[in-house]
């Protein structure tokens, strides 16, 4: 049986997979809604599956993965989310995540991921296997949001949620006019003038969902 970390900002999903998990005899080792924590406890701790949500609430789950890669961590990593677009799942792919699960899957095909992926081999269902083909075969350019610097989409999600650029400032340790020159800099980028627009935008590219806004 498998040592597993969980990482989703919903306390009653990790309270699920909690059960699902144990129940069938693996051990959770930790858990967090955040991923600067978690890289700290999966440095720390080592175990061998991370089941990372993409949609963290002020964070992409894709730099939690970026950090697991660049670091040459020896866990993998199952992106469990309720996003089925294809360049979610190529990207996923692209920066080394060794399966791909749909939120609102049977519990047996998280069971069937986690044994897969923590003996070395890739875990994606059939639908999310014909999602990822579209997306590595799409030669439409990249989305908007994906020219964009890591710490440009940390502000344009922030943004998007309302928050002030005081806010913003004092969760990512910046000052509130950097702040705003990141803001205006991406809404040039983008070719947005004004905050529905970059909402609207956002919700397109998948960086958050329409209940979000």
């Amino acid at each position: 049986m498998s040592d597993i970390y969980l990482v989703d900002d919903h306390a009653m999903m990790r309270d699920g997979l909690r059960a699902v998990l144990e129940g069938a005899g693996h051990h959770v080792v930790g858990e967090s809604d955040h991923p600067t924590p978690a890289l700290a406890d999966l440095i720390r701790l080592v175990p061998t599956v991370l089941l990372l949500d993409l949609h963290l609430d002020q964070r992409s789950g894709f730099e939690l993965l970026e950090q697991v890669q660049r670091r040459k961590l020896t866990t993998r990593t199952i992106m469990l989310t309720m996003s089925a677009q294809p360049r979610h799942v190529a990207e996923a792919m692209r920066l080394g995540a060794y399966g791909y699960v749909l939120k609102g899957s049977p519990s047996r095909e998280v069971l069937d991921a986690v044994d897969a992926v923590s003996n070395g081999r890739k875990h994606l269902g059939a639908s999310v296997a014909e999602l990822a083909v579209a997306g590595l075969m799409n030669d439409t350019p990249a989305g908007q949001i994906e020219s964009l610097s890591s710490r440009e989409q940390q502000v344009i999600l922030l943004v998007v949620r309302g928050m002030t650029s005081a806010a913003i400032g004092e969760q990512l340790h910046l000052s509130p006019k950097t702040v705003e020159s990141y803001r205006s800099r991406l809404m040039a980028k983008l070719g947005v003038s004004d905050l529905p627009a970059l909402v609207r935008l956002a919700i397109r590219e998948g960086l958050i969902s329409a209940d979000d806004s």
